[in-house]
């Protein structure tokens, strides 16, 4: 089972997320390296054509190409909200554990930690750390207070059976019958949701609820606000597992 990490926002909004796997980093971080080094080949013709090479051939084939991925993923990193394009293949991105967005100067440092992490080490260090941390941080995630997460999951943590012990059709009359528009993965967020506000009654998880309600109104063609938030989620979650399954 994969581990997760629970980050409250700047909305004082606690929100669990299921950390990247280590094989996952690995391989956005490979087709990262492709990326780099099929452009830098290109760019490395075209100047040639342009301006006849570069003559220091130690700084041609190896400093400018480290440059190059340094830049590759300070750039995108900054720019994207924590994702190099190997990263978006992979659904993972980078995230700070206070809640705040990954800032340039933490950019920066997970990139040049990728000497010891990765590049010098080759690998070692940086895969041990990813296994054998709590938050599966290595050495830059640790410096930028960040580390990576999964973005989509293949799986649920839970299956709604689990939260609900309601049998079948003859022992229950749906409130709802309108909610199987939803999805099991609305369903899974909703079921999410109520057990956030449980385990953090405050004001911020309160106005999520709110928030969710109303969104669902329209989507369930339900025109009167239901007198119970909380309730009536619980309620669309039963409805939901007996007229599916």
């Amino acid at each position: 089972m994969n581990k997760t990490i629970e980050i409250t926002t700047t909305q004082n909004v606690t929100i669990e997320y299921e950390l990247a796997p280590l094989r996952e980093r690995m391989l956005a971080w490979l087709l990262d390296w492709v990326i780099v080094i099929v452009g830098y080949i290109i760019l490395y013709q075209i100047f040639s054509l342009l301006f006849g090479g570069i003559s220091d051939g130690a700084i041609a084939f190896f400093l400018l190409p480290l440059l190059v991925y340094f830049l590759y993923h300070i750039l995108f990193e900054i720019w994207n909200g924590g994702q190099t394009p190997g990263k978006m293949v992979m659904n993972t991105k980078v995230v700070r554990l206070d809640g705040k967005d990954p800032e340039w100067s933490d950019v920066v440092l997970r990139a040049l930690l990728q000497l010891v992490d990765s590049l010098f080490s080759a690998g070692v260090v940086g895969v041990l750390l990813i296994k054998t941390t709590r938050k599966s941080q290595r050495f830059g995630d640790m410096a930028a207070n960040t580390t990576v997460i999964r973005l989509f999951t293949s799986q649920f943590a839970y299956r709604l059976e689990d939260i609900l012990n309601i049998s079948t059709l003859d022992n229950y009359q749906p409130v709802f019958p309108q909610v199987r528009r939803l999805s099991e993965r609305d369903m899974i967020f909703i079921k999410n949701v109520l057990n956030r506000h449980q385990r953090y009654p405050n004001q911020a998880h309160q106005e999520v609820v709110e928030d969710l309600v109303t969104h669902l109104m329209p989507l369930l063609d339900i025109e009167q606000r239901p007198a119970n938030r909380q309730e009536f989620l619980k309620t669309l979650l039963r409805d939901y597992i007996v007229l599916t399954r």
